[in-house]
């Protein structure tokens, strides 16, 4: 449970609009809830971490996705499922009429939060066919509460193009680089830039990209301080962590 909405409940008790027992009864499960033999849902995630538990869709039913997102929305302002396919969602999206799903990302998200966006954050990709990837790390960000600029398409291969967005690059607070191929471009970006990198390796490049192992090394093997690498594909990863490290800055550390 969010903590604006453990504040808003708490609010409606004092206002004699929610009765001392039915609020007893919407914090008993706090801790975790069990539905089923599936899920056990972590209610504590978002007071820990800032943010609710994230559903990952990948290998799961469409029916217990349905479930667990329903779950989540009863008890938080804002609900993420990643990696929902197309054929996922034709069959889920009318249960969950309030929800929006961004078919390039292959994200599902509810989103009532009226908290002002925190600038910040700006995605970068070297190349068009990295943007899935890139979109999944901004819409992360975006649903934590975080407004983030994106320029696609600025790899190394015309570097010219990521050269001509310098300014939007230094008033970065934190930077996410999605890169395929070989990976140069969270390098070439951690080189010119004052603040913290998230590299992506994403799985886009021909053979001996080795479905982006090629782009993982070469980043983790950077000479360029001050980068942080996360998984192959794992937009939502480097998304989650960027809006974290742009919320300590916000917050002044804190």
């Amino acid at each position: 449970m969010e903590e604006s909405v453990i504040r808003r409940l708490f609010d409606d008790v004092r206002a004699g609009v929610v009765s001392t027992d039915s609020a007893i009864e919407q914090l008993k499960n706090l801790s975790f809830e069990a539905i089923d033999d599936f899920a056990r849902l972590d209610h504590q995630r978002a007071l820990r971490r800032g943010f609710p538990e994230v559903i990952l869709a990948q290998g799961k039913t469409p029916e217990q996705v349905v479930r667990i997102f329903q779950k989540l929305a009863e008890r938080n302002d804002r609900v993420l499922a990643t990696r929902v396919s197309a054929e996922m969602h034709a069959e889920i999206g009318p249960q969950l009429p309030e929800a929006t799903y961004h078919s390039l990302a292959r994200v599902l998200m509810l989103d009532r939060s009226i908290e002002p966006k925190i600038p910040g954050i700006l995605v970068a990709t070297g190349g068009t066919a990295d943007i899935p990837v890139a979109e999944e790390a901004a819409l992360t960000a975006e649903i934590m509460g975080h407004r983030v600029e994106r320029v696609y398409d600025v790899g190394v291969a015309g570097i010219h193009r990521l050269l001509s967005q310098n300014d939007k690059l230094q008033e970065a607070r934190v930077i996410v680089a999605v890169a395929g191929m070989e990976g140069a471009l969270a390098s070439v970006i951690t080189g010119l830039v004052s603040s913290p990198v998230i590299a992506v390796p994403t799985s886009v490049g021909y053979g001996s990209n080795f479905q982006g192992l090629s782009a993982l090394l070469a980043m983790l093997n950077s000479c360029a301080n001050g980068m942080a690498v996360v998984n192959i594909d794992n937009g939502f990863g480097a998304g989650y962590l960027a809006a974290m490290i742009n919320r300590k800055i916000e917050n002044g550390g804190k």
